[in-house]
């Protein structure tokens, strides 16, 4: 799976899950600033990943993702390992 495939379906999981527009989802879109997720709201998000993709993402790598970017690096790097 390419790093954009992951960042499609990233995108498509907070648009289902938030019901946030798609169009304000890009790679440098942040979770709190831009999208003003609380922390339920991004749990929610992480939980349906994890789901998705099989992988487990650690509390204390999460409190580091603060883009949409960043949690696609991370799980981009979890599917090629």
């Amino acid at each position: 799976m390419t790093k954009e495939e992951v960042f499609n379906k990233v995108k498509d999981i907070i648009v289902d899950q938030l019901d946030v527009d798609a169009d304000k989802i890009k790679e440098d879109t942040n979770f709190k600033n831009d999208l003003y997720l609380d922390s339920l709201d991004i749990f929610e998000v992480v939980d349906k990943i994890e789901d998705t993709y099989d992988i487990e993402i650690e509390t204390e790598t999460d409190k580091g993702m603060k883009t949409v970017g960043d949690l696609v690096d991370y799980v981009f790097k979890q599917q090629t390992k």
